[in-house]
């Protein structure tokens, strides 16, 4: 909330010093760079704004204002393309493009050079994938983006900390795109948080019928797929220190549940669709660091939301699997591996829950 705040006061300033209020030659105003992307057909057309000051910083010019005199820009452009050149990468498709840089404009009001740069390409990309870290002798430097697709906007801003951004076209190939990056990291995500695992696991130890398992998966599926939407899209956003915790509570639950099942008691069903929402908010605590792109939001949720049921379904296969093949040996084994597991389970989500209420920031 706080880096939010920050870039919005950021930008604030920017657009403030833009509208040419007078300014000290000798300080540093306005520690800002601006790269404007437009997309066409067989090329992205682009122009990068840069403040005099930065650009005379760094190739020893003094005083800056010289830089101004389109002359000596002229007569510099050589030295400032090498030095702006390997700061800005542009790649379509993962594929890195061959930028082809112009002489720069002077922009005397803004105090700035602009310099038009064009990105060939050979077919219409469904992502492109933008690097700029334009002035790194500054540490609070910022670069300002724009990518225009037709009459779309989409704007960010690239730094020190955040010096990539990619962008999603609005087409057939943009969402083939946006499927082709969540998808994997929708099963990436469930095969590698051992909390949602145990979860699973948990709810699999009794075993069941293959009507059984898949009403117990589809619960689970149905919560959580509703939290994952309402939170990824900033609906309902509980805080991570009461989400995480509830997760480890929701498998402590699940393993007393399997010992103190009765009479052919089943709830599992219930149990997975309730914790479903609980868990849904976890994954969404994931999806919302990865950048969701705001033209694509509806692919992005589905194409993560679809890895998570993969990754899933992997793991019911396996360890049902396994679970059947015991039992069809020996019915005690299977009863002696539930007990055991459970017991496990239990523990596993008892560490949980004291460490991320009394340790936060461990396990997760």
């Amino acid at each position: 909330m706080f880096l939010r705040a920050l870039r919005v006061l950021r930008s604030t300033v920017a657009i403030v010093a833009a509208l040419g209020l007078p300014r000290a030659a000798a300080a540093h105003p306005v520690p800002f760079s601006y790269l404007d992307l437009r997309l066409q057909p067989d090329a992205i057309e682009g122009s990068l704004v840069v403040h005099i000051f930065d650009a005379a910083h760094d190739l020893n010019v003094e005083p800056a204002e010289r830089l101004l005199d389109p002359s000596v820009a002229l007569a510099r452009s050589a030295e400032l393309t090498a030095l702006l050149a390997p700061r800005l990468s542009v790649s379509a498709d993962g594929r890195p493009l061959t930028p082809q840089w112009l002489a720069p404009d002077v922009l005397r009001d803004r105090q700035s050079l602009r310099f038009p740069v064009r990105f060939p390409l050979a077919k219409r990309p469904g992502s492109i994938a933008v690097a700029a870290w334009m002035f790194p002798y500054d540490p609070v430097h910022q670069t300002f983006l724009n990518v225009y697709e037709g009459e779309a906007l989409t704007q960010a801003i690239l730094d020190a900390g955040r010096p990539r951004f990619e962008y999603f076209a609005g087409t057939r190939q943009g969402a083939l795109a946006v499927i082709e990056k969540f998808l994997p990291s929708g099963i990436h995500h469930i095969l590698i948080g051992p909390d949602h695992l145990l979860f699973l696991v948990g709810l699999l130890l009794l075993g069941g019928t293959i009507r059984q398992l898949a009403v117990i998966v589809t619960s689970f599926t149905i919560a959580h797929s509703i939290t994952l939407s309402l939170a990824a899209l900033n609906i309902v956003t509980p805080p991570t220190r009461i989400i995480e915790p509830a997760i480890a509570l929701s498998i402590v639950y699940v393993g007393a549940d399997n010992l103190l099942i009765r009479d052919g008691r089943d709830v599992r069903a219930w149990i997975a669709f309730a914790f479903g929402f609980i868990h849904g908010f976890g994954f969404a605590n994931v999806l919302r660091e990865m950048d969701l792109p705001a033209r694509a939001l509806g692919w992005s949720l589905f194409a993560f939301n679809v890895g998570v049921e993969i990754g899933q379904l992997l793991v019911v296969v396996v360890v049902a699997s396994a679970l059947t093949a015991l039992r069809a040996r020996s019915e005690a084994a299977g009863r002696q591996l539930a007990f055991a597991g459970s017991i496990v389970v239990i523990a596993a989500g008892a560490f949980w829950f004291v460490q991320r209420v009394f340790f936060p920031g461990g396990i997760s």
